[in-house]
């Protein structure tokens, strides 16, 4: 059965937070392991709108820890993913931008968004689109990612704010050349991302609506 009934499908979310998700328009810079998991949980979860850009292609070795299948081999990864996203909830709007994000056309691709998510694999695209970042928008939060390699050791994973800037992982393992890391570990962090953000959305206690 293809539940249509947007009531329905929420029907099990605190009817007193769903608002400020379904209002809420978010940004995802990248869709490999973090970016594509980040993207179903906040689809599943009632947001907005989101706008998700990445320039790559999908390609076997990244079925092991990202959510697309085998006939999307070879498919722009942002067109595969929205793909995905449309066959769980057709409730969010989805705006999928092919590029490669960089400092010139940062502003252009998610200046509209309320919060930004930081889903890279390397670490000089994570550290340009964080200046950059809080270079044009001070006042906006961004949730990056920082040491997603390894195995277990989930006590390692914590989240620290710097201003609006939020880190989410343990903060020190590094990938190592070739070798990717493991589809739990990405998804713990990716999902640590996600929640923050849902968390970010909501007003602060003694903030009014």
């Amino acid at each position: 059965m293809i539940v249509t009934d947007t009531l329905l499908f929420f029907a099990a979310h605190d009817p007193e937070l769903l608002p400020f998700w379904r209002n809420a328009t978010i940004g995802i810079a990248g869709a490999g392991g973090l970016g594509s998991n980040i993207a179903i949980s906040l689809c599943r979860a009632g947001i907005g709108k989101l706008i998700i850009a990445d320039f790559d292609t999908v390609s076997l070795t990244n079925l092991n820890r990202q959510q697309f299948y085998l006939d999307q081999v070879d498919l722009l990864k942002v067109d595969a993913l929205r793909a995905n996203l449309l066959r769980i909830s057709p409730y969010t709007e989805i705006r999928t931008i092919p590029r490669r994000v960089s400092a010139d056309n940062l502003a252009q691709i998610f200046g509209s968004v309320d919060i930004l998510i930081e889903a890279f694999d390397a670490a000089e695209q994570k550290q340009m689109l964080i200046e950059s970042w809080q270079v044009l928008y001070p006042h906006k939060p961004i949730i990056a990612a920082s040491g997603i390699a390894g195995v277990g050791d989930n006590d390692s994973l914590k989240t620290i704010r710097l201003g609006n800037l939020y880190l989410c992982g343990d903060g020190s393992s590094e990938l190592l050349p070739g070798i990717s890391p493991v589809a739990p570990r990405v998804a713990i962090v990716a999902n640590m991302q996600a929640n923050l953000c849902l968390e970010l959305l909501l007003p602060r206690p003694g903030e009014k609506d």
